[in-house]
């Protein structure tokens, strides 16, 4: 029995289904590996409060609010393509000496790619990890860790510049 040639549309409906299939397995694999990062982030800060929540990647954000898939950026598509999914980490830290908190986001990009997912973590090195991620997260959370870091130390190193001796202050106010 001789297969019968596709006809041209027959080839891109194939196509086209291919596609859909990359995209929606790209679509799930990464939202699963976006929950076990912000799960196992926790453990690996060594903290039992609860202070690890998926947030959107992009503009204001509630810390407290549960975004479940709101957090990821396909939420925001009309359409599923085949692309890299974005989504934010963010992790409170209570105040030492108040009873304030800051929360700090990191941006958190993953895409499937030649069977392993590409991860980037903020402005870190791409880290490469398997599709079958379980406990190969560490080199994700190291990244996250030191994205985090290299915000406060950035801004330090400005802070403590000593060409900017004279132009960091405060202005009291008038009495």
């Amino acid at each position: 029995m001789t297969d019968t040639p596709k006809t041209p549309f027959e080839e891109l409906k194939a196509a086209i289904h291919d596609y859909g299939e990359a995209a929606m397995e790209n679509l799930v694999r990464c939202r699963a590996l976006g929950h076990a990062i912000s799960d196992g982030f926790l453990e690996y800060l060594g903290v039992t409060e609860d202070c690890v929540s998926l947030v959107p990647p992009h503009g204001p954000f509630d810390p407290r609010k549960d975004y479940g898939d709101k957090a990821f950026s396909f939420s925001e598509a009309p359409v599923i393509r085949l692309e890299p999914i974005v989504f934010g980490l963010c992790i409170t830290v209570p105040h030492e000496e108040d009873s304030g908190k800051l929360w700090l986001r990191v941006i958190i990009k993953m895409a499937v790619s030649g069977g392993v997912f590409d991860v980037f973590a903020g402005h870190q090195p791409l880290i490469r990890v398997p599709l079958n991620f379980e406990g190969a997260l560490k080199p994700i959370y190291d990244a996250i860790k030191e994205e985090l870091l290299s915000v406060f130390a950035q801004e330090l190193a400005v802070f403590n510049d000593s060409r900017y001796a004279e132009g960091i202050g405060f202005v009291p106010p008038e009495k």
